[in-house]
């Protein structure tokens, strides 16, 4: 079997050699000793360590929460692991909800500005400059009342952001 320099392990991950070495910064990959005159060895685990990361950041985990899962023994691995799941899956319908909130709004101020409902500046660059953060939300209520619909949802949108 060749020896897997860092270089092979990339390749066969399908990641950038920077990769490795940053995983390696985040404490996700051990560093192998470099022998004297000679390019440091890779044991064949690490490439399935590296598929491991890479596939639980597509799942939306960060790099935080892959630390976390690669300390897991199997004891107790499937009930933190499906926590932590059942956290980043809300958090993804969250944002999925926000989304759709953030089209909604675009589409309607899109509408606006095909039928051309408003005459003079563009409705979405007057909403943009109109609108201040509130400092509380019944400010943010008494000012809604008097926008379009489609700037109240811009607003919903904008503040419900952390």
């Amino acid at each position: 079997m060749p020896r897997l320099t860092i270089g092979r392990v990339a390749a066969a991950a399908g990641v950038n050699v920077e990769t490795i070495r940053y995983y390696q910064r985040r404490g996700l990959l051990e560093e192998p000793a470099k022998p004297l005159g000679a390019y440091r060895n890779y044991p064949p685990e690490m490439v399935k360590r590296v598929c491991f990361i890479k596939r639980a950041q597509a799942l939306g985990f960060t790099l935080g929460d892959v630390a976390g899962l690669l300390q897991l023994n199997d004891s107790d691995a499937c009930s933190k692991t499906r926590c932590l799941a059942a956290r980043k899956l809300s958090l993804i319908e969250q944002k999925m909800a926000e989304l759709v909130t953030m089209r909604d709004a675009l589409a309607e101020l899109l509408g606006q500005c095909d039928r051309k409902l408003k005459r003079g500046a563009c409705p979405i660059i007057e909403i943009l400059r109109s609108s201040h953060p509130p400092t509380d939300k019944s400010s943010l209520q008494s000012k809604s009342k008097h926008r379009p619909s489609s700037e109240n949802s811009l607003n919903r949108r904008r503040h419900s952001l952390p």
